[in-house]
């Protein structure tokens, strides 16, 4: 089992520990529903350095980041960050990934540089996909094993780091990011993305670093009430946003059609692998979708894999994630079903054991935090 940069910090403040995606990372430090309420009313950090990083630089590095990515990134200035998927030769999804356009300052005159994040258990499967169609003048260099992710989320992460740099981080709009000193560190990639839609930034630096950056950041959050935050919590955050996992909610058999992420299928950019599928898809229509579900009746969280039935008891989908919401109260899921039954305000049942527990489809997200 593979280890991060922080894995003993995190032992040595009595994280429950659990294999995920073959690394031995953090699920909880203390209640997942208070660490929940933590990001959500004050800020948390997060270790995600199980993530991996690929660097894509050369003359033609935008053509293959072009070709096997749905989203458009030729709109992409130097700063500038854009979530995107790479989609198999099926129509599926090999994986989601963000994307941010590099400054220049190391390419060569004409060249451009990109770095891809990809989830910790594509890893291996993303770089072979990536190398595979790399018949382009572009050097592909995978910096996962030396690169560190701390995330810094909720509404006080901004106002709490400011003292760790220079950067004006308020000023960062969504998706935009820079390079700079953080906490005495110097080339700290600071990213105004995050995963949990309660605001904050993310910090990429070398692994050598991140135990330091850690400790920094930890003593310059405590005055605003900052803990360090697990993946369990990590999860419900992002289930009240309704953002997908990848190998629940999407995956290589699932379209980004059908996944709701056609606005990051942008057909008017040109080819790239499967479009003739995404273009066929959104003319004629898909035959499911994924859709959020709210049960405020219920107790029982609807799991992955559950039954979705009509109200005559025949299948019509399937659950591919479900959480009790901690700022709601009551459970909410995503799950696939078939077309008929997407519309918001739509009736379905959900299958818990031998019991049909009712459930309502809904757009999500589930949950607006307040203070973002």
């Amino acid at each position: 089992m593979k280890t991060t940069p922080l894995t003993e910090k995190h032992i040595a403040l009595g994280a429950k520990m659990t294999e995920f995606a073959g690394y031995n990372m953090p699920i909880s430090y203390a209640p997942i529903k208070e660490e929940h309420q933590r990001v959500r009313e004050k800020l948390g950090v997060f270790d995600v350095s199980h993530m991996g990083e690929f660097i894509v630089r050369g003359k033609e590095a935008l053509d293959l980041i072009q070709k096997i990515t749905t989203n458009d990134a030729s709109k992409l200035a130097i700063g500038d960050a854009q979530y995107t998927c790479m989609p198999n030769d099926k129509g599926g999804i090999v994986d989601d990934c963000i994307l941010y356009r590099l400054p220049e300052d190391q390419c060569a005159e004409g060249e451009q540089a990109f770095m891809m994040v990809v989830n910790a258990a594509n890893i291996d499967k993303d770089w072979a996909w990536v190398n595979q169609h790399n018949t382009f003048d572009t050097k592909l260099i995978n910096i996962s094993d030396h690169t560190a992710l701390l995330a810094v989320q909720g509404p006080l992460a901004i106002k709490a780091m400011q003292t760790l740099t220079d950067v004006d981080l308020a000023g960062m709009k969504f998706y935009t990011f820079t390079k700079g000193t953080f906490a005495g560190i110097e080339n700290v990639l600071i990213s105004a993305t995050g995963y949990t839609g309660s605001g904050g930034f993310e910090l990429y630096v070398d692994n050598k670093r991140a135990p330091e950056l850690w400790d920094a950041v930890l003593q310059a959050g405590e005055a605003y009430g900052i803990a360090p935050i697990g993946l369990g919590a990590r999860d419900t955050l992002r289930l009240e946003m309704g953002l997908c996992l990848y190998g629940n909610d999407i995956d290589d058999t699932t379209s980004p059609i059908e996944a709701r992420l056609g606005w990051i299928t942008k057909l008017q950019k040109g080819d790239f692998i499967s479009r003739d599928i995404f273009a066929r898809q959104k003319e004629e229509g898909v035959s499911r979708r994924l859709v959020g579900l709210v049960m405020p009746d219920s107790r029982r969280v609807p799991r992955q894999g559950y039954d979705i039935t009509d109200e005559h008891g025949e299948t019509i989908g399937h659950i591919t994630s479900g959480t009790m919401s901690p700022s709601l109260g009551y459970p909410v899921g995503l799950g696939y079903v078939k077309k008929g039954f997407t519309k918001a305000g739509t009736h379905v049942m959900v299958s818990v054991g031998k019991k049909q527990l009712p459930a309502q489809v809904t757009k999500p997200p589930f949950y607006k935090p307040p203070n973002v």
